[in-house]
C-alpha cells in the first residue's frame, strides 16, 4: 500500500500509458533483488484477462516512456505482468471487489503482537477495512498495511458462487 518516492514517481509515469491500453494499474514495485533492480507492473484489463501479448505490447509502451523520462539512474529490469491468483490488493476498490474472500496482508507495524494475518476479508468502506480470523476480528485503515494478496483458491467448483462480471 505505501510507495516509496521513486514507486510514486513511477506510478504518475506509467498509469496514464496502461490506461491508454485500456487497463488498470494494479499494482507498481521497485525492488532489489538477487539479479539486481526490478521495476515490475501488475496490469488487468477490466472484465478479462491480460494475455502475454498484452503484456508485450505495454512492456515495449512502457519502455519508450521509461526512456524519455529517465526516471530511474542506475540498471532495472522492466517486467510487466497479470496480478495472477494472489494478486495484490493495493487500492481500496481492490478490497471491495474481492469482498468474502481470503486474504493475508502485512501490516506497518505490529498489531496485537503481530504484522501477518491471514483471514477472510468481512469489510471494506472507504479506507477501513474488516478482517477475521482464528484470532478474531480486525479492523485496520489502509495506510497501516504494507501490502496485501488475495489467498488463491486452487480448486474451488465455478458453482460455488456468482461473481456476476467481477
Amino acid at each position: 500500500m505505501k510507495q516509496t518516492a521513486t514507486e510514486q514517481r513511477l506510478t504518475r509515469i506509467a498509469e496514464p500509458v496502461v490506461q491508454d491500453a485500456g487497463m488498470e494499474l494494479v499494482c507498481l514495485q521497485f525492488r532489489r533483488e538477487s539479479r539486481g533492480w526490478v521495476l515490475r507492473l501488475y496490469v488487468e484489463r477490466p472484465g478479462g484477462e491480460v494475455g502475454l501479448e498484452d503484456c508485450g505490447i505495454l512492456s515495449r509502451e512502457l519502455s519508450d516512456v521509461l526512456d524519455v523520462e529517465d526516471p530511474i539512474d542506475l540498471p532495472y529490469r522492466l517486467e510487466v505482468s497479470s496480478p495472477g491468483l494472489d494478486r495484490p490488493l493495493t487500492r481500496s476498490e481492490h478490497f471491495q471487489r474481492f469482498l468474502g474472500r481470503r486474504i493475508k496482508l502485512q501490516t506497518v507495524r505490529p498489531i496485537r503482537g503481530r504484522r501477518h494475518f491471514t483471514g477472510m476479508l468481512e469489510r471494506a468502506e472507504g479506507d477501513t477495512i474488516g478482517l477475521s480470523g482464528e484470532w478474531g476480528s480486525l479492523e485496520l485503515v489502509l495506510d497501516d498495511i504494507e501490502h496485501a494478496n488475495l489467498v488463491a483458491q486452487i480448486g474451488k467448483p465455478a458453482s460455488s458462487s456468482s461473481r456476476g462480471g467481477a
